[in-house]
């Protein structure tokens, strides 16, 4: 697996002090639809490789970015997630910003602890998803990508969905019970909303989970559950740019690419990782 950015990025921007630190987990273990997450991380790395260094403005590559090796995704589900919180602790303990690219979407869980763990404040999530991922234990698996979401809200964690369209009655009681922020897909494209404002009471400290499965299927149709009505690539971006207002984003991810020969798709994922990291700065 080459670098995030590779064919772009000077000696010096691949420094050990780099800002961002790319950790890739090609993670596909409770998939319940389409499959091919896990060969999601070296397609959105190959990708990145045809990017331009400018995004929205800025170079994020000027501030540095190391990719690490791929997580070791083998074994129980609860040691993945340990050995992965420890990858995002160590990265904010020392400064920087971790970038974990899926793989599937159970693996925010291991990334938003391991980073409560270093700051040792609140971390609210800000999720691009066109699901709630709200389902308690979702066939039988605590860890599935159906359920991370609820798992974070139970311990505490402060949510703010956008573009959420596929809905459990579970889920909508959990909303209700955990006190999530959301605005759901029908109301945000069909009214055309690209701004939001958080709560004010909302976590300073922003982690940006983004589902590619968010984006309507006709912009992203290489994921496992591609979900009509969804949001479009800029909306999705602005969105997102307008909740980190006047808040700091200390990590985020992409998952849920499930590439299929189209590189069009993986393009998509790996600027989508690039642009967040430009909203970082």
């Amino acid at each position: 697996m080459s670098s995030f950015l590779a064919s772009e990025l000077t000696a010096d921007e691949q420094r050990d002090d780099a800002l961002f630190r790319v950790i890739p987990v090609p993670l596909e273990r409770t998939v319940s639809y389409g499959a091919g997450t896990g060969r999601g991380p070296v397609a959105i790395i190959e990708a990145s490789n045809e990017l331009e260094r400018l995004c929205a403005g800025k170079e994020p590559c000027a501030a540095g970015i190391v990719t690490e090796a791929p997580l070791d995704c083998d074994g129980p589900l609860p040691e993945v997630m340990e050995r992965l919180a420890q990858r995002t602790e160590a990265a904010a303990r020392a400064g920087r910003i971790p970038v974990t690219l899926g793989g599937e979407h159970s693996l925010t869980y291991g990334a938003v602890i391991g980073l409560r763990r270093a700051l040792d404040r609140p971390v609210g999530i800000v999720q691009i998803d066109a699901h709630a991922d709200l389902r308690v234990a979702y066939e039988g698996e605590v860890h599935s990508h159906a359920s991370v979401m609820h798992l974070l809200a139970e311990e505490g964690v402060r949510l703010a969905q956008f573009g959420v369209r596929a809905l459990s009655r579970q889920e909508v009681d959990s909303r209700a019970r955990n006190g999530v922020f959301w605005r759901d897909a029908e109301e945000l494209v069909t009214d055309r909303i690209h701004s939001i404002d958080l709560p004010e009471d909302f976590p300073e400290l922003i982690y940006v989970s983004y589902d590619v499965d968010g984006l309507d299927p006709s912009q992203m149709p290489a994921t496992g559950t591609p979900v009509p009505g969804g949001l479009d690539y800029y909306q999705s971006l602005h969105l997102v740019e307008s909740a980190l207002k006047g808040r700091r984003c200390v990590g985020f991810d992409v998952v849920e690419l499930a590439p299929d020969g189209n590189a069009a798709w993986d393009f998509t994922a790996a600027q989508i990782a690039y642009r967040l990291m430009a909203a970082c700065l």
